[in-house]
């Protein structure tokens, strides 16, 4: 009798210790897995442009420019990560030393993405030594400059490293255009060299040379044996549709029609353009649609693919001017393509009258969100 009892004592105290276990195993499962950043992966995003970076606004006008508000909007639409530029004359002044405000906003928006769950690209965008479409770029023939680079991300490592590596990544910089590619693959080795000294598993993101091009991504050297390296190219084509009349481009005076898909300007309407129309876009009419998109990212896609590294599109979009339908199914074939290759990405940009999900006045563009939020 004693033993029977002792038995059916035995057994509910195993089975009262085993269902704890199990409870406190399901636990530590969930918050390894639940709303942390066990790891730095990415889906889909977006931009927050023309705020650290690319701007005159300082003060109010800049603080008011992007608030929590914006971060717990973009979550609630289902982004999972933004991509933050900054640029150096914002975040430093001349002799080096750190603006605090801009860091101060800086963090601040770090703190709500963290709350809200997103996790956050900081994006070295402009120097005051390189600048992507200025002639004088001084990064790639002073050493001084090169330098200088180096120790703005010591800087930023020292202020950013309190953030979890699955949460925050840094991008090296925007659209490098050096004449060698060579020059830009010394300076990505150097760069990964002095912010791995500082921190071993940051995500790095590195893109290739002119312009973050697909076209020039096999020319990209990318540090061997990294697994914490995210590739990013970015992708404006075709380049009559994406920067229709675009004042700050080439196009700005173009007066003729654009199509997508198909070819870009039929025969009979270019025939009736002027011959100073005709020049400004004779090597640009041709035939687009979704394969041949895919077809020009051919080379990240294999590069990622060869390295076993998670493959980033940082940048894409097509401005306001161009037609509405056309500019909508062109959003439509890049997020297919992106699904169909597992590539993450970031539109250009959230807030402006140039590509924005939402307007200057702070109207959403609804059908395209729906696109590019994947928004049903």
């Amino acid at each position: 009798m004693k033993i029977t009892t002792y038995l059916i004592f035995f057994l509910t105290v195993s089975l009262l210790l085993g269902g704890c276990q199990s409870a406190e195993e399901s636990q530590n499962q969930t918050e390894d897995t639940g709303p942390g950043f066990d790891s730095f992966t990415l889906h889909r995003g977006t931009n927050i442009a023309h705020w650290l970076s690319q701007s005159d606004q300082r003060g109010e006008a800049r603080r008011n420019f992007f608030q929590q508000k914006d971060v717990q909007y973009l979550a609630d639409l289902g982004f999972d990560h933004l991509r933050i530029p900054i640029d150096e004359e914002q975040m430093f002044d001349e002799q080096g030393q750190k603006e605090g405000e801009a860091f101060e906003l800086l963090h601040q928006a770090l703190q709500w993405c963290q709350e809200s769950g997103l996790r956050v690209i900081v994006d070295l965008h402009i120097l005051r030594s390189h600048h992507f479409n200025e002639d004088e770029k001084p990064l790639w023939t002073d050493p001084a400059a090169q330098e200088t680079f180096l120790d703005l991300w010591r800087a930023l490592s020292g202020e950013l490293q309190q953030y979890p590596t699955g949460m925050v990544a840094y991008e090296l910089m925007n659209e490098p255009v050096a004449d060698d590619p060579e020059e830009w693959n010394q300076l990505v080795a150097r760069a990964v060299e002095v912010i791995r000294g500082l921190e071993p598993e940051r995500v790095l993101v590195i893109g290739s040379n002119r312009w973050q091009s697909a076209q020039t991504f096999d020319q990209l050297k990318v540090p061997a044996n990294d697994d914490h390296i995210l590739l990013s190219y970015h992708f404006y084509e075709p380049f009559l549709l994406t920067h229709y009349q675009a004042s700050w481009t080439d196009l700005a005076t173009y007066e003729g029609p654009v199509h997508y898909p198909g070819m870009s300007v039929t025969e009979e309407e270019f025939n009736q353009l002027s011959p100073e129309q005709q020049a400004m876009i004779a090597e640009r009419r041709q035939t687009y649609h979704r394969d041949t998109l895919e077809k020009m990212m051919e080379k990240p896609i294999r590069v990622a693919k060869s390295l076993n590294l998670p493959l980033y599109c940082g940048e894409w979009g097509v401005v306001d001017n161009a037609p509405a339908q056309d500019r909508l199914r062109w959003y439509e074939d890049m997020v297919q393509i992106f699904e169909k290759n597992d590539i993450a990405y970031a539109n250009w940009n959230y807030k402006s009258d140039n590509f924005g999900l939402v307007r200057g006045d702070g109207q959403p563009v609804d059908a395209l969100i729906s696109i590019v939020a994947d928004k049903p």
